[in-house]
């Protein structure tokens, strides 16, 4: 059936407002040329949308024609703000930014392990109160939540999860109470991390690819076809679950110890790395796996054999921090192989602090080895936003969520 009237305008608004997000201030003229609008519809449209407060005279373009210059017209972008959160054991980081995704203000606040769920949560939501108030906003569109653990695909919650701390789950309900007008969700860390490196970082010419998550913990996000795959509890990519050869026990439903995470975990790697003297002093900011592959990625670069080990070149003619990269590759190929040999993703991101550490280095010795393993041919990268990408795929949700509710059709 042709669309009514209402609906036609509807959807003409829908799309110029998409074009003005991807591509910024653009003239009627040029709005005409994108769309293929007529001439009046398009003027319609930019007397509707200016009309609605969702776009405004944002300068001039001079063309090359007699007569004023055309006006420039963008989404005004104070519209709403948008706040997203990167939830980790120790601590919490905020951002927050406009409608078009520019940040306004960031902070975070560390959470010690012995405090208290009622004091944590309480801490939480205060940086984010003051971070909004920094940026400018007075209320909270939508606030995009990325948390370790598993979201119930049904009810989309935080799956009360063992090992992790309680005021995880209760951070999200306070922080609906605290900013009742804004819509609140949450995801897995690791899946918002992918969503980042797809639009963004690594996997940007990618539409299928499993994204490995090396940080404090391990994780794994699949997307295949453009798509996140969940699973039918939400559990896809618990890969700290592997059970794998290499370690002295089995995982349990309730512990993962046993699993891949005790080969690719930040404490695994910090053992492996003293154990080829390869250490490094610690910081707060980063999972400390990260400061001793990035440490042992610069000296390799200065010891003999330090290319990545190749068939027939024995591993004892690197020097120790070359040693210390082929050894956790090896761990890292044998959780890559079997994702690898279950999805034939076709690519795979090191993801992460440690991912983003390794780099090009790490992820070399962990493709040959796979290569040796699989007859599936894969390539595997290196991340391009670590550990930030959480808190920017956080924001790009956070960001379609408010652009679909503000830009949406009226219902017929």
């Amino acid at each position: 059936m042709p669309a009514s009237p209402s609906t036609a305008r509807a959807i003409n608004d829908r799309l110029a407002l998409r074009l003005l997000q991807q591509e910024g201030p653009l003239t009627a003229g040029q709005l005409k040329q994108l769309t293929g609008l007529s001439r009046p519809t398009v003027a319609d449209l930019v007397e509707r949308l200016t009309a609605s407060a969702l776009i405004t005279v944002v300068g001039e373009a001079g063309e090359q024609r007699r007569g004023p210059n055309a006006k420039l017209y963008g989404i005004v972008a104070d519209r709403a703000h948008l706040a997203a959160l990167d939830v980790r054991t120790e601590g919490v980081s905020v951002i927050v930014s406009d409608l078009l995704g520019r940040v306004l203000a960031e902070a975070s606040v560390p959470i010690a392990d012995d405090t208290g769920t009622g004091p944590a949560v309480e801490q939480a939501v205060t940086m984010v109160e003051r971070v909004a108030k920094e940026a400018g906003a007075d209320r909270l569109h939508t606030v995009g939540i990325g948390a370790p653990g598993l979201i119930d695909p049904a009810t989309e919650e935080l799956r009360d999860s063992s090992g992790l701390p309680e005021w995880h789950r209760r951070l999200v309900a306070a922080l609906q109470e605290r900013l009742p007008e804004a819509r609140v969700s949450v995801d897995n860390e690791t899946n918002l991390a992918a969503v980042a490196e797809q639009r963004e970082g690594a996997a940007r010419d990618r539409d299928t690819f499993v994204l490995l998550w090396l940080g404090h913990g391990t994780g794994a996000a699949v997307v295949l076809d453009g798509a996140l795959r969940r699973g039918a509890s939400g559990g896809t990519g618990e890969i700290g679950f592997l059970p794998v050869p290499g370690t002295t026990a089995l995982p349990s439903a309730t512990d993962c110890e046993g699993g891949f995470h005790s080969l690719a975990g930040s404490a695994a790697i910090v053992e492996l790395a003293r154990g080829y003297g390869v250490t490094v002093e610690g910081t707060a900011r980063e999972p400390a796996a990260a400061g001793v592959v990035r440490a042992a990625v610069a000296r390799a670069g200065g010891e003999a054999g330090a290319a990545p080990t190749r068939a027939g070149i024995a591993a004892a003619d690197a020097g120790p921090a070359a040693r210390f990269l082929d050894a956790l590759a090896d761990r890292l190929a044998v959780g890559v192989a079997s994702v690898v040999a279950i999805l034939d993703p076709g690519c795979l991101v090191l993801g992460g602090e440690v991912g983003q550490a390794g780099g090009d280095e790490l992820a070399g010795r962990v493709s040959e080895r796979v290569r040796r393993m699989s007859p599936l041919p894969t390539e595997v990268r290196a991340s391009a936003l670590g550990g930030g990408a959480v808190l920017r795929g956080a924001l790009l949700t956070a960001r379609d969520g408010a652009q679909d509710d503000l830009f949406a059709p009226p219902e017929r």
